[in-house]
């Protein structure tokens, strides 16, 4: 992966040539500019709630595939690209299956199988999933 500024000079924008690698990881456990309380909006996805709004705007769904970054969906790769076609939703099924602490690849996985075989049963099971890891602060930092 190769770094690279904006045009403007302030942005950093990511360069992959053949897709988004399947190890990459966005987040990591220790964030030295994080304080204390928000480590804990995060633990427990409180800072998740404005999004409500863009789900009430009709810009996202309640369940389907976390919004990605664009300058990381820009890297996509066609496969990858699949997940785009649907809304993005505020919780998922790679949140379910393991939220932050999985790499690039499986999130995609899930994604990619929740956008092929999403049902109501499907979307209510993961709701009931999200409540639960929500509140036990579950593979979220």
């Amino acid at each position: 992966m190769k770094i690279v500024k904006d045009p403007q000079g302030s942005k950093k924008k990511y360069d992959w040539e053949n897709g988004v690698p399947d190890d990459f990881v966005f987040k990591t456990s220790y964030n030295p500019n994080i304080t204390k309380v928000g480590a804990f909006l995060r633990k427990y996805s409180l800072d998740e709630l404005p999004q409500f709004f863009n789900v009430l705007f009709g810009q996202m769904s309640i369940v389907g595939p976390r919004p990605e970054i664009v300058d990381i969906t820009k890297c996509y790769n066609d496969y990858q690209a699949q997940r785009l076609l649907v809304k993005p939703g505020i919780t998922g099924h790679a949140q379910t299956n393991g939220r932050a602490e999985i790499p690039h690849g499986e999130k995609i996985e899930y994604d990619l199988y929740y956008v092929r075989n999403s049902t109501i049963f499907m979307d209510i099971k993961i709701l009931f999933l999200t409540i639960y890891q929500t509140i036990f602060g579950k593979g979220a930092y």
